[in-house]
């Protein structure tokens, strides 16, 4: 097996933020000049929680929180709420990581997906409460829904384009420094 050093985490991790860098812009670009009836998928957190489970060493937590809270600012969300929330639920399944490692991948999919039921209802829930406005129920669910159908592409792409597997036993044991 060959040892991949400190270059090679860096690169993914800069990886990682060129992706995120790449999906705002399409976000944000002007392609349509009516607003749309419908919510797509939240392609940013589906690939957080991916590169989570699958290699949790590539998104730290600091880089996390910078992505989500720079998409907050950028798609006006309330500032930091939709970043904290996204932080904990991908802390969550990195603690699950190794516990997932074995299982199938419908299993992930389904920690996946009530972690990300949790999130927006979390979120909802806040917003609710603070009594700020938010976009209607249908919509939120439709988002909810597309990125949770949108997850296996994320995953696909990731494993087979971008090299982001499920780590081997030994991988994280070699990422930690010695004593």
């Amino acid at each position: 097996m060959v040892e991949r050093g400190p270059a090679h985490l860096w690169s993914m991790r800069a990886l990682f933020l060129a992706l995120c860098g790449v999906l705002m812009f399409l976000r944000l670009m002007p392609l349509d000049t009516l607003p749309r009836g419908w919510a797509g998928p939240d392609l940013i957190v589906a690939l957080t929680l991916a590169w989570s489970l699958r290699r949790p060493e590539y998104v730290p937590p600091l880089l996390i929180a910078a992505v989500i809270l720079l998409t907050d600012l950028l798609f006006q969300r309330p500032p930091g709420l939709w970043a904290a929330l996204v932080l904990i639920g991908s802390q969550a399944l990195k603690a699950r990581a190794q516990n997932l490692r074995d299982l199938t991948f419908m299993m992930e999919w389904a920690s996946v997906a009530t972690t990300l039921v949790a999130m927006t209802l979390g979120f909802r829930m806040v917003l609710g409460i603070t009594l700020v406005d938010q976009a209607p129920l249908g919509l939120s669910l439709m988002e909810l829904v597309a990125t949770l159908l949108a997850y296996p592409a994320v995953v696909f792409v990731s494993h087979f384009a971008l090299g982001v597997r499920k780590a081997a036993p030994g991988d994280l044991d070699a990422m930690r420094p010695r004593a």
